[in-house]
């Protein structure tokens, strides 16, 4: 006689990453100084380099959080399907992490930047090269557009809004892009 063994809760990747969101975002509305403490600032990254990491999990609102997390998910699950659990991470922190170098080098050194937009960038960038046709809705445009014009209008669109990091998501793309390629290569030896 067989019994089904019980596997036991799992938290995903992309619901860890909204999790840790959700409990930072609660914790600097709590504790606003925390933006200080966690955020990234060219000037006083060699006193505080965890900044590099953190700053990916502190959002300056309810919408900025909220944006970023439903980007999150609908990117992260479907890139996760195609490329795994582990290839998913490396992208999303490399991309945060190259977002953040790059603002660090092409921003005043006194600014704040927070934010997980770079490393949802870095899954948009991967998926715009691993699935170019694919097809998506984008509020509030009634049609179907393909993912990479949401991508790359979403980047453009952002990038002259004042107080936007642009050099956090253009160094999260051009991670992500480069990802995607590599991915897709490694995909294409895998099948033969």
């Amino acid at each position: 006689m067989r019994y089904r063994g019980y596997e036991g809760f799992r938290l995903s990747p992309i619901w860890f990453l909204i999790i840790l969101n959700l409990i930072v975002f609660i914790a600097t509305l709590i504790s606003p100084q925390l933006y200080l403490i966690l955020g990234l600032r060219p000037a006083s990254f060699f006193q505080q380099p965890w900044t590099v990491l953190t700053n990916l999990f502190v959002h300056a609102g309810f919408s900025h959080f909220l944006t970023n997390m439903i980007t999150l998910f609908f990117f992260g699950t479907f890139l996760t399907k195609l490329i795994g659990e582990n290839k998913l991470l490396i992208t999303y922190f490399g991309g945060g992490i190259l977002g953040n170098i790059l603002f660090m080098f092409l921003s005043p050194p006194f600014v704040l930047a927070i934010g997980a937009s770079g490393a949802v960038f870095a899954l948009g960038g991967s998926l715009t090269v691993l699935v170019p046709k694919l097809r998506v809705f984008i509020f509030p445009i009634p049609v179907q557009i393909p993912l990479w014009i949401a991508v790359i209008g979403g980047f453009l669109i952002l990038s002259f809004i004042p107080g936007i990091a642009w050099q956090a998501h253009l160094g999260g793309l051009a991670f992500g892009l480069v990802a995607g390629y590599i991915f897709k290569r490694e995909q294409r030896y895998y099948y033969r």
